[in-house]
């Protein structure tokens, strides 16, 4: 998989949509959606998960990641469009939901390509969503084929502890997915001493089960592969000495979910 960055001396200055700012692109995308897909990772994030492997992605502002335009992207995909057949283009970061304007303009143009739709999927925590304002995200969602959305922690307090944040916003964004019917896929990273229960996982079920459009759960083995570039910018790793995720007790632990779902769905 060829992850590329963008040259930040490309003309922006025509473009008839609105501009984002991004982390980086990967072409051949096969782990963000179905099939293989073109990944854009927008700049800027909110939270601080403990286990976040792209810390370079958190900063926000003029100076932070590159400033793209929707075409630049377009042509980037149309470029490899053949490989993308049976996939489409995902928007992950970062947290794309900070640029709703860029994030709809790209999906409504990726519908349009005269040579076909292309499938658009949304990798989201959802955390920059809010719910007293949901117009700003309409555009967005109404342009959104899927949602990957990544649930860090079925109780509150434990969320704020593994993230920094408060679940609330999230949960509205997952409402506000299931009042539009938009398919989601579950992602849950399991960490040890925090994600690692089969309590917590039935608990995750239970918050899940109301929202009937989840079409989807993976459950990800938590993993030390991004200790590398906190080294590079300097930052103490948060999780120094946890160990990865025993891959073997995933499917028992995806069952709690399904259990947990279950039992408040009432069969």
């Amino acid at each position: 998989m060829a992850r590329i960055q963008l040259d930040a001396h490309d003309d922006i200055q025509t473009s008839q949509f609105a501009r984002g700012r991004i982390h980086s692109v990967e072409t051949m995308g096969t782990v963000d959606g179905p099939g293989i897909r073109f990944v854009v990772f927008t700049q800027g994030c909110p939270m601080r998960c403990l286990y976040c492997h792209n810390p370079d992605t958190w900063e926000t502002g003029a100076h932070a990641g590159t400033e793209v335009t929707v075409e630049q992207l377009v042509g980037e995909f149309e470029s490899n469009r053949q490989f993308y057949r049976n996939g489409g283009i995902t928007v992950s970061g970062g947290e794309p939901l900070l640029q709703p304007e860029f994030l709809a303009d790209l999906f409504t143009a990726m519908h349009a390509r005269p040579a076909g739709r292309v499938h658009t999927c949304l990798d989201s925590c959802g955390y920059a969503f809010d719910p007293e304002h949901p117009e700003r995200w309409a555009r967005s969602l109404d342009e959104t084929d899927l949602v990957l959305l990544d649930i860090k922690h079925a109780d509150p307090e434990g969320h704020r502890a593994l993230t920094g944040r408060d679940p609330a916003r999230i949960l509205a964004f997952g409402d506000e997915l299931a009042r539009r019917g938009i398919p989601v896929v579950i992602r849950h990273v399991i960490v040890p001493g925090h994600t690692d229960t089969t309590d917590e996982c039935e608990a995750l079920g239970r918050l899940i089960a109301p929202w009937r459009n989840v079409a989807g759960l993976e459950m990800l083995p938590y993993h030390t592969l991004g200790v590398a570039k906190y080294e590079q910018l300097g930052i103490a790793y948060p999780l120094a000495g946890v160990p990865e995720m025993d891959k073997a007790r995933i499917p028992e632990l995806r069952q709690a979910v399904l259990r947990g779902m279950k039992a408040a769905r009432g069969r």
